[in-house]
C-alpha cells in the first residue's frame, strides 16, 4: 500500500484546519507526561476528547471547561472512580464523576466515561454503568465497538 504521509506538529492550544468545514482546537491536560485534549468540529457538531489528564479536586480545570463547553459529546478519561481517586494522585488521570461535573458545568450534552482502569472487571464497571445512569440520562460507559450518533 502506497501513502503519503505528513506530519505538522502543534502546541496543545492551538486550532487546526484538517480541511474545509473540519476544525480541530486543542487544549493541553495535566498529566505528567504531558497530553492534549481536542475538540472536532464539523456541521455544527461537536466532539471532545479528553483522556490522560488529572484533576484537582474541588477546582474545575477551566481550560476543559472551555474546550468541551456546548458540545455535543465528550469523551472523558475516567479511569477511577471519586472514591478511588485519592490513591492515585499524580498518576495522570481523573473520575467519571469529575467528567460529569465538568459536562454539567460547561452545558455539554453527552458524557462517554471511558479509558477503564485496567483492574475493573466486568462487575465493577456494571457498577459505575448503574451509578452514571442513577445520576444523569445523558452518560454512558464506552464499549468495544460502540457508535454513538450525533
Amino acid at each position: 500500500m502506497r501513502a503519503r504521509l505528513s506530519f505538522n506538529d502543534f502546541r496543545a492550544g492551538e486550532t487546526l484546519d484538517l480541511g474545509p468545514g473540519v476544525g480541530v482546537r486543542t487544549a493541553p491536560l495535566n498529566h505528567p507526561n504531558g497530553a492534549t485534549a481536542y475538540r472536532i468540529e464539523r456541521q455544527g457538531k461537536s466532539v471532545c476528547y479528553v483522556t490522560d489528564t488529572e484533576h484537582v479536586p474541588g477546582r474545575p480545570d477551566e481550560r476543559i471547561l472551555e474546550l468541551i463547553a456546548g458540545a455535543d459529546l465528550v469523551v472523558y478519561d475516567s479511569t477511577y472512580t471519586d472514591a478511588e481517586f485519592p490513591g492515585r494522585v499524580g498518576w495522570g488521570h481523573s473520575t467519571w464523576q469529575e467528567g460529569l461535573r465538568l459536562c454539567r458545568r460547561a452545558g455539554a450534552r453527552r458524557l462517554v466515561v471511558f479509558h477503564h482502569d485496567p483492574d475493573h472487571d466486568d462487575e465493577v464497571m456494571a457498577g459505575i454503568e448503574r451509578e452514571l445512569a442513577a445520576e444523569s440520562d445523558e452518560g454512558v460507559v464506552a464499549r468495544e465497538g460502540m457508535q454513538i450518533a450525533l
